[in-house]
């Protein structure tokens, strides 16, 4: 279904172009006519056939194409949304000067969409004063500044500079557009994000449990941690003080959120149970081992000593859900998360209805998975269910996205 938005992905010459495919990605699976306009040098880094099949628009790079139709200020004219990612220094530095020597630098000035900027770098550019008063610079301008993120960069350096993730620079765009929106509607400033969840403590798990056979092998899951860290990502954006519960992520968690590091579903609930004292939210988001081996051999199993064929004995692991229910505090929300690959929707709300009574939660989020979807993707779909089993929210697209819509179905089903 379409959204009716035209959206303008500016592309800049940085090794993070890759990250911008998802990016693209992202909104065209949210309904968004995406157009690319890519730098000479951006196209070094990321093919434009890649861009094209994946934007489903023609990728324009030259300010002297397209001159019958005014193309250099007319893909501006017409964006309700301008993201670029990556934006390097280079480019950061002409943006905020003014120069319009290319068609990205046209379709920026030709434009009065918003305008959101998700810097790649590395730290010592990112640091500089240069770049330090041209950042300054745009956000005095009502440019909205995605990240740097705090991680490995190109070679082996690492630090601030990298690339925000697809997820939050999409979310960080989309509600840049909302707010203007708002505010072209009300006549009122552009506000911040609501800290609805101001003063709160919000407990989430993320990731995915790993159960050791031996030194070397486990038994695991495909779960990257990217919803249960969005959601701690938008519950602090909202005012929340966030404690996430990492087993095993393979995305950089936000600065500002308190991490404790887990591995087996055992650690995990000693780590929830402590830390569920203090939370006022609770959300399990963590894909758990259900079942762990009896013994954990101290050497590496060997195929020569077990023969064509090896058995394992498994015990089941405690519920961890169940368990942080059964000893809630008085007011204490508590949701879970429910992981089906049934491919009817009917049949997969009747797991979803089960669940929840068994658990005993307030909320239970429901969301379909497989070898494509659900795990290690940039986007989700979900279905939130109350105790009686009711679905009360529907959402999908981006996992930060889903990430609020999880949230404002709390704050509405249980005033947290």
């Amino acid at each position: 279904m379409s959204t009716g938005r035209r959206i303008v992905v500016g592309i800049t010459g940085g090794i993070a172009a890759y990250k911008a495919v998802n990016v693209v990605r992202a909104f065209v699976l949210l309904g968004d006519d995406v157009h690319v306009v890519a730098t000479e040098a951006a196209l070094r880094f990321v093919g434009k056939p890649t861009l094209e099949a994946i934007s489903r628009n023609t990728v324009h790079t030259d300010l002297y194409e397209g001159v019958a139709e005014v193309r250099h200020v007319a893909i501006g004219q017409s964006a309700d949304l301008i993201v670029i990612a990556p934006a390097t220094a280079h480019s950061i530095a002409k943006i905020a000067l003014g120069l319009a020597d290319d068609l990205l630098g046209n379709t920026i000035l030709a434009s009065t969409a918003p305008l959101v900027i998700a810097p790649a770098m590395h730290t010592e550019m990112w640091n500089n004063p240069a770049t330090v008063a041209n950042v300054q610079t745009l956000r005095e301008r009502g440019v909205t500044i995605v990240g740097p993120g705090t991680g490995r960069l190109t070679g082996s350096d690492s630090g601030p500079g990298r690339m925000e993730e697809p997820d939050t620079i999409v979310a960080a765009a989309l509600a840049a557009l909302e707010a203007r929106t708002s505010s072209r509607s009300t006549g009122s400033a552009v506000d911040l994000p609501a800290q609805d969840l101001a003063g709160r403590r919000v407990l989430i798990s993320a990731g995915g449990t790993r159960e050791p056979l031996d030194p070397v092998r486990f038994l695991g899951n495909r779960s990257s941690g990217r919803q249960g860290i969005a959601l701690a990502q938008a519950a602090q954006s909202r005012g929340a003080t966030v404690t996430l519960v990492a087993a095993h992520l393979e995305v950089v968690v936000p600065e500002g959120i308190r991490v404790l590091t887990v591995s087996s579903t055992l650690d995990l609930q000693r780590t929830m149970q402590e830390a569920a004292a203090s939370a006022d939210l609770i959300v399990m988001a963590a894909a758990v081992a259900d079942y762990r081996p009896a013994e954990v051999r101290a050497d590496k199993i060997k195929k020569d000593t077990t023969g064509e064929r090896l058995s394992l004995d498994l015990v089941r692991n405690p519920d961890v859900l169940a368990g942080l229910v059964a000893e809630r505090r008085p007011g204490q929300v508590i949701v879970g998360f429910a992981a089906e690959t049934e491919p009817d929707d009917a049949l997969r709300r009747e797991l979803g209805r089960s669940k929840i009574q068994r658990k005993g939660a307030d909320l239970l989020v429901l969301n379909r998975v497989g070898w494509t979807e659900g795990f290690a993707t940039e986007g989700n779909a979900i279905e939130v269910l109350n105790g009686a089993g009711d679905i009360v929210m529907e959402a999908s697209g981006t996992k930060l996205s889903v990430a609020h819509r999880i949230l404002d179905s709390i704050l509405q089903a249980r005033g947290v």
